[in-house]
């Protein structure tokens, strides 16, 4: 019997797959701009047409992002990513602050589990970025916050964990305070704690430490969510309206 005829790519998908592949290898990390048209144009010896098409497929799939005047941006990693980021967009906060204490309260007791040096070095570091960004700007106390977070889900040591957690990245950051809460909580609380729980690998104290800044966070969601009537109930029966922090920077503070 005859082999059925397999109709040729389209140039198109062929730009999609080569392009896919940059941003997968880290070539193109997220939050960088990818080259300008014309470069890829002469660097892929295809039509103007062709790239755009290619562009605009990775922007449907969540995985590049359009910025008037400043180009296209990687967005997310990979298609689960930007699956992820999507669905947590949409996602009531509270919500999502509850994936995140999920996530790094069993990422901090797998890491007091483990005896891994290199994480512990990590860990001191980012802890003193975010003590040093305390008398900076928000923004920067905000990245060194969050990039402490990540470094403790990193010390569970399990690779899949981490890109979940890098997958949610964009909607994890909005379950941390916003700015004016963050102007009130530059004390890095609770960090110490989870670092010295890890240290003396005792899973049951770091999984409490990350509980209590959870616990924290959640307060000063509470806390803002009164603010906005037209919001959801917060869970837990608290009364309070309003779980999606809105406004730009307050949307994605830190502190916690």
């Amino acid at each position: 019997m005859p082999e059925p005829i397999v109709p040729p790519r389209k140039v198109s998908e062929l730009v999609v797959e080569r392009l896919t592949q940059r941003v997968e290898r880290g070539e193109w990390p997220v939050g960088t701009r990818i080259p300008p048209e014309p470069e890829l144009v002469a660097e892929l010896g295809v039509g103007r047409n062709t790239v755009r098409e290619a562009v605009r497929a990775l922007e449907h799939a969540g995985i590049l992002e359009p910025r008037r005047g400043d180009g296209t941006y990687v967005r997310a990693a990979d298609g689960l990513d930007a699956a992820l980021n999507r669905r947590a967009r949409t996602t009531d906060a509270f919500h999502v602050l509850e994936v995140r204490g999920i996530l790094e309260r069993g990422a901090a007791r797998a890491a007091a589990e483990r005896d891994d040096p290199g994480a512990l070095v990590r860990l001191d570091a980012a802890l003193a970025a975010q003590v040093a960004a305390r008398a900076g700007d928000e923004d920067a106390f905000q990245a060194a916050d969050v990039a402490f977070h990540a470094e403790v889900v990193r010390a569970a040591g399990n690779p899949l964990l981490a890109d979940l957690y890098d997958g949610l990245d964009h909607a994890l950051v909005r379950s941390f305070p916003s700015g004016e809460q963050r102007r009130h909580h530059r004390a890095v609380p609770g960090h110490e704690e989870v670092v010295a729980a890890i240290r003396a690998h005792d899973p049951a104290a770091a999984e409490a430490a990350v509980a209590a800044t959870i616990a924290t966070v959640r307060a000063h969601l509470v806390e803002a969510a009164r603010g906005a009537p037209d919001g959801p109930d917060v869970p837990g029966g608290s009364g309070a309206r309003g779980a999606r922090p809105t406004g730009g920077a307050d949307e994605s503070g830190a502190g916690a």
